[in-house]
């Protein structure tokens, strides 16, 4: 991209990006709000969303927001399960995770439990579009090939998440952030959104 492209591009990302997390915001406020009361009733003394560090552009830190999917010492429980990883790379993956509550099977199928990083999107750590953040201990693993996907801001959903998601290794997920910054365009990012939508009334791959 020129670098006047590019200014313009920006420009027009984050205008989609706000405009985009407030009306998802605004519309599915009813469905935020049901969610959180179905996470409530199946685990009252948990919270309803779960906070996590996460790196994003030029490897900054920041907290991702989801709603909580699994039990609360999911994160206590991971070095029990390490080793039946089910994805190649710096990344953990498991299809059957025991950590998951039913609410959170139902909320992970269709990628429900993303809805609060609507708010990560409005404060600007995140876009609508962009590759997956990852975690501290993701990134400690990358090669300088992998760091490529921190040069720009990390979104919600991606080229990764419509072609395969869960079924996809480490190493084809750069591949396609790679592909997605190279080609990034407003047009392409309303195509992934769109896609995106679908495959949420519908997915079978996210877990």
């Amino acid at each position: 991209m020129e670098f006047k492209n590019k200014r313009f591009y920006s420009v027009q990302k984050r205008t989609l990006d706000i405009i985009g997390a407030l009306s998802g915001i605004i519309l599915l406020s009813s469905v935020f709000l049901l969610i959180a009361i179905f996470i409530k009733i199946e685990d009252p003394r948990g919270p309803v969303f779960f906070s996590q560090k996460r790196i994003g552009k030029n490897g900054v830190v920041f907290r991702m927001l989801k709603f909580r999917s699994m039990v609360s010492n999911a994160e206590e429980k991971l070095q029990e399960l390490l080793e039946l990883n089910e994805v190649s790379g710096a990344m953990f993956k498991m299809k059957n995770d025991p950590r998951v509550t039913r609410v959170g099977k139902f909320i992970r199928k269709t990628s429900l439990d993303e809805l609060p990083q609507l708010f990560n999107v409005l404060k600007g750590n995140m876009s609508l579009v962009g590759p997956r953040p990852p975690l501290e201990r993701e990134v400690k693993q990358y090669t300088k090939y992998d760091l490529q996907r921190l040069l720009v801001v990390p979104g919600c959903t991606g080229l990764w998440q419509i072609s395969g998601r869960s079924s996809i290794g480490f190493k084809e997920m750069v591949g396609l952030d790679l592909e997605y910054i190279t080609n990034r365009s407003v047009i392409l990012d309303v195509k992934i959104i769109v896609k995106t939508v679908f495959l949420m009334l519908g997915s079978k791959d996210a877990y």
